[in-house]
């Protein structure tokens, strides 16, 4: 077998991921974003190079499909959607697994414009219009790469926030009893009002701590306990606990 070498890339003029993410800031009001430039690759020995662009939240759509904005050599694709290859990749990359909602064989839903830009000394057009991308398997799979890769920081981010909602939930509604355990201590252990408060202040503390450190194996930096004995030891020549 006789190595062949790898057409020059030099040629080739990337948007750039810096200037994808500026740009989808500047035209989209979204909570997410994330941009990747793949490494060059070849079609036919025309090298190309796929660059895939994410914004997610915000004032996009919840509930209708993904949109799709599509750049070849930086100019925009505006017609024939449907025969381009970009939107095949897009509708054949699994975004369930990044935690979106996808109808068979459809593009996935939920508040999300995808770009996706390819850069190459000749794109295969559908036709001399130039409206629409070629299917060349080569193509289509270091768009679903790009894709790929862009949706798993987006998946991490969906589950970061699902996780701290959850945290929050937990927190308020957890929040809602301290006063009543305080109450019951003050019954149980005949504390005076301020004794109370004070320990009804401990218990929230102690609530604080365990949302705070959570992510630290569920152990808490602090306990009751140790809050009671910190609070006895500053105060012990003030206000003690016990009279």
């Amino acid at each position: 077998k006789t190595p062949i070498i790898s057409p020059p890339t030099d040629c080739i003029s990337p948007i750039g991921e810096e200037l994808i993410l500026k740009g989808l800031k500047k035209e989209v009001n979204a909570d997410f974003f994330t941009a990747v430039t793949r490494p060059p690759a070849v079609y036919r020995g025309n090298p190309f190079v796929i660059e895939v662009g994410l914004a997610y939240g915000g004032e996009l759509e919840a509930d209708s499909p993904v949109k799709i904005m599509r750049f070849a050599n930086r100019v925009p694709l505006l017609y024939q959607k449907g025969a381009c290859a970009i939107t095949e990749a897009v509708t054949t990359t699994n975004w369930k697994a990044y935690h979106l909602k996808q109808p068979k064989g459809s593009r996935p839903y939920g508040p999300l414009l995808i770009l996706v830009h390819m850069a190459s000394v000749w794109v295969p057009f559908t036709s001399e219009a130039k409206e629409a991308i070629a299917h060349y398997p080569e193509i289509i799979k270091e768009i679903k790469l790009g894709l790929q890769e862009c949706g798993r920081k987006l998946g991490a981010y969906l589950s970061r926030r699902a996780k701290a909602a959850k945290e929050i939930k937990r927190f308020e509604y957890l929040r809602k009893y301290v006063p009543h355990v305080a109450e019951a201590l003050k019954e149980l252990n005949e504390l005076s009002d301020y004794e109370a408060e004070r320990v009804q202040k401990l218990l929230l503390e102690v609530l604080e701590d365990d949302r705070r450190y959570t992510k630290n194996n569920g152990a808490l930096q602090g306990s009751l306990q140790g809050y009671l004995a910190k609070e006895e030891a500053s105060d012990e020549h003030t206000d003690p606990l016990t009279e």
